[in-house]
């Protein structure tokens, strides 16, 4: 398989410099190694942390028990499915894994295709509800970006789906402005949200501008 990569940028938070990154349509064994050589360190670190200031488990990052290899071994081969990942500083920034066998929920566009997003994780180093200043800004937005432009490619006129984590529940109602539908009993409770056809033309607008 062939994997395309497209520039980005990202903002340096400490120099507040634009910086170029990668867009890679595909999560490869280098973004593996990255996430558990340097990924999983960084957020024991911030748990330990957490632990002895007897901050409650439910107060922890909640994807802190994500297996990404397991993730991408669970759906080798299977074309439904597909992984993203941004890589900066020859670091792996941010991973995502799409499905594309969803259907949409929002009225206007019940049961049309849609690009659902199985999961989003951004490196602990760049979220600052870990208690510290992000290292890059613009990593999940870039990855949000990329499932509505395979939205697009797919003829799905930029139709997306999610399930998110509360501590995630702003980021997609306020920046990226997706309808927020409310919890889903059959997913844990979890808040579902989709981007509709006009609301993923105005993000691509938004973040061609920014």
């Amino acid at each position: 398989m062939t994997v395309e990569a497209s520039t980005i940028y990202l903002l340096d938070v400490p120099s507040g410099e634009a910086v170029e990154a990668e867009l890679r349509d595909a999560i490869e064994e280098k973004q593996l190694i990255d996430w558990q050589t340097q990924w999983q360190p960084a957020l024991i670190a911030v748990l330990q942390q957490l632990a002895q200031r007897h901050v409650p488990i439910a107060d922890w990052p909640q994807s802190w028990h994500w297996n990404w290899r397991t993730k991408m071994a669970q759906v080798h081969g299977l074309l439904a499915f597909q992984g993203f990942s941004v890589v900066c500083a020859d670091v792996t920034q941010g991973l995502m894994r799409v499905d594309l066998t969803k259907f949409a929920r929002v009225p206007a566009e019940d049961g049309k295709p849609l690009v659902f997003v199985d999961y989003l994780e951004v490196a602990p180093w760049n979220r600052p509800e870990l208690g510290h200043a992000p290292r890059y800004r613009g990593v999940g937005t870039a990855l949000v970006t990329a499932a509505v432009a395979l939205s697009e490619q797919e003829g799905f006129k930029g139709r997306i789906g999610l399930h998110s984590l509360p501590q995630a529940d702003a980021f997609y109602r306020d920046r990226c402005c997706m309808t927020d539908l409310g919890p889903d009993s059959s997913c844990q409770n979890l808040r579902y949200f989709e981007m509709t056809p006009e609301q993923a033309r105005k993000f691509l607008e938004e973040e061609s501008e920014s």
